[in-house]
């Protein structure tokens, strides 16, 4: 019986051993992913973001479909942007960027509604989820993206301006085959510097947005120019940071 209880105590011990060993390396493992996380987050608040995972990716399809790896994009400071450009933005994409916290939940609730049919869910991403997901994340929609992008929404929303998180999302995000940014776009559509634009042409650059490998703001189909005025329409309703 002693003997019996000795093995029993010794079992329970290691037991006890390796699920602090678990609960230590668990413990290091996440506290090092926040970490490198805020870091990150913190860092480009002050740096620009270089490339992203988006723009390689394309650049690789372009590439094997025999059109060459097309990269083209050129940082605009915010000041630099086009007012007319970024009111477009709000008034076409996040019409509540300016008072919401990075999620805009009746947007939220309408795309779950037009979802019920049991395709993918589609919509209601604010420009803040945007950035989130073209700076730090990868294209492939996934559970587990939806929710680091919902984690790194809420990182930026905290550490980051509104201010500049619309800078990065008008220099970052997909404008054309290859083309990235407003400054890239200005001058792929229009040959003109994206400080400069006209409030139909910057309508014109945001209605492309949803399929911008597909439309073409120099040549708009019937949907794209109704979506374009609509939001000339509305862009002087809506405020910009400042």
């Amino acid at each position: 019986m002693a003997i019996k209880r000795t093995n029993q105590v010794k079992k329970k011990k290691v037991q006890t051993g390796w699920q602090k060993k678990v609960k230590t390396w668990s413990i290091r493992i996440v506290g090092g992913f926040f970490a490198i996380t805020l870091f990150w987050v913190l860092a480009l608040k002050l740096i620009n973001p270089p490339i992203t995972w988006l723009m390689i990716q394309r650049g690789f399809e372009l590439q094997a479909a025999d059109k060459g790896f097309k990269l083209e994009k050129d940082w605009l400071d915010y000041d630099e942007l086009s007012d007319n450009l970024k009111r477009a933005a709000i008034a076409g994409e996040d019409a509540h960027f300016m008072t919401h916290w990075g999620f805009d939940t009746d947007a939220i609730q309408k795309a779950i509604e037009k979802n019920k049919d049991g395709k993918k869910l589609r919509g209601g991403s604010t420009i803040s989820q945007q950035v989130a997901k073209n700076v730090f994340l990868w294209p492939k929609r996934s559970w587990l993206r939806k929710g680091l992008e919902t984690y790194f929404t809420v990182l930026i929303e905290t550490f980051w301006s509104k201010r500049r998180i619309l800078e990065v999302y008008l220099n970052v995000i997909e404008m054309g085959q290859g083309v990235y940014g407003a400054e890239a776009a200005s001058q792929y559509y229009f040959k003109k510097s994206g400080s400069t634009l006209s409030k139909k042409q910057a309508a014109l650059i945001i209605a492309i947005l949803p399929n911008p490998r597909q439309w073409d703001a120099r040549n708009p189909s019937a949907y794209v120019n109704r979506r374009a005025n609509s939001i000339v329409r509305y862009m002087d309703h809506y405020q910009i940071p400042e």
